[in-house]
């Protein structure tokens, strides 16, 4: 095994701690109104989110101990446990229905949601497959099909949840390890091709995904409906011109903006923080990308670039999405804002995946 340098990548340990003290002010900053009123607590959701963050670190700093080929060993297992929590959560009566969609497990006072640890496990298993078969990653019927079969069995399950936003960042991650590999651009044309068929195909099987696009499209057809989170989301982001209105200061959190600690947090944080705290919070983002390519290109094996590859891959395509979303430029997904955004699953994975990234800086070349 190459050798083990003394400590991980302190730039991508340090950019990330500011990420998820910055969410943190703003998860209190957004949620303090709506807690106030609805629990007569204004730091419930901020101190839930602390134990999210609590839960989240400890992760965090065991995958930054344990090697990353000993997951590479438990790649099977994690994705069958994975599969198993999928297919419970949609039992009527387990599963808990949030916004529509019965994507959470209770436990305790807390809840999961199986599809976000889904992400992980299928670009760990997908990362330990592809590194092991590259040389059919040319071939349609012995590389790309193996390769994608358990990816679109996972997104049909989050699918049935339903959960477009989930699946479709699974899958365009997944797409993109089997494109570094050295995939042919043919398949992918092809894949493409399908890809646009099926989409296309969700949108007229359910009418609340095609209002979305039309609302995407031009939100004042329907104001006070489909367009509503994206007008209020871009009367947020107007008034906070350069230095915003203030730390706490944001009208849109009151009750205008609904559950603005979630998809939406970059909204409140571009309202009260301004342009600059806005770019801030982008240039903290571009920093972790950057290092986590870094990781990636000097890792010490396929399988160590692959995995990389994949969780900077999730993390760069959540961030353009829920931006991409709050600025409307994307119709609304529910996507949430990785470090920053509130929710206990999302954040216990994000920190996890950067405890691998971490754990692979110690390895690189």
């Amino acid at each position: 095994m190459p050798k083990v340098r003394t400590t991980p990548d302190l730039i991508l340990v340090v950019v990330t701690v500011i990420l998820v003290i910055i969410g943190s002010m703003m998860v209190y900053s957004a949620s303090a109104v709506w807690a106030e009123y609805r629990f007569q607590d204004p730091y419930f959701f901020l101190k839930r989110q602390l134990i999210f963050v609590g839960v989240g670190l400890a992760a965090m700093f065991v995958t930054v101990q344990v090697d990353y080929w000993r997951l590479k060993q438990m790649a099977h297992i994690i994705l069958w446990i994975c599969f198993a929590l999928l297919v419970i959560v949609l039992i009527p009566g387990v599963g808990l229905v949030r916004g529509g969609a019965q994507s959470w497990l209770g436990v305790g006072a807390f809840s999961i949601q199986p599809s976000e640890f889904m992400k992980l496990a299928m670009i760990l298993f997908l990362a330990k497959y592809v590194s092991e078969n590259q040389k059919y990653i040319t071939s349609w019927k012995k590389g790309l099909v193996p390769a994608l079969s358990l990816v679109f069995i996972a997104f049909g399950l989050i699918m049935l949840q339903p959960d477009l936003g989930t699946g479709a960042v699974m899958v365009f991650t997944c797409v993109l390890i089997i494109f570094v590999a050295g995939a042919r651009i043919s398949h992918f044309m092809f894949l493409g091709g399908i890809g646009a068929i099926g989409f296309v195909g969700l949108i007229v099987s359910a009418p609340y995904r095609l209002q979305r696009i039309t609302s995407f499209l031009d939100p004042w057809q329907d104001p006070l409906g489909s367009g509503f989170q994206i007008i209020q989301s871009l009367f947020a982001i107007a008034p906070g011109g350069i230095l915003g209105l203030g730390f706490g200061h944001s009208r849109q959190k009151y009750f205008y903006l609904p559950e603005p600690q979630t998809d939406f947090i970059f909204a409140i944080l571009a309202e009260e923080l301004g342009f600059l705290g806005g770019s801030f919070v982008l240039l903290c983002f571009a920093v972790l990308l950057w290092r986590g390519l870094r990781i990636a290109l000097h890792a010490p094996d396929l399988f160590g670039t692959l995995f990389a590859t994949g969780i900077i891959g999730m993390i760069a395509i959540q961030v353009m999405i829920n931006i991409g979303v709050v600025i409307g430029l994307m119709p609304v997904t529910g996507i949430t804002l990785p470090l920053l955004s509130y929710g206990g699953s999302s954040l216990t994975l994000m920190l996890t995946t950067i405890g691998v990234l971490l754990n692979i800086s110690r390895h690189i070349r």
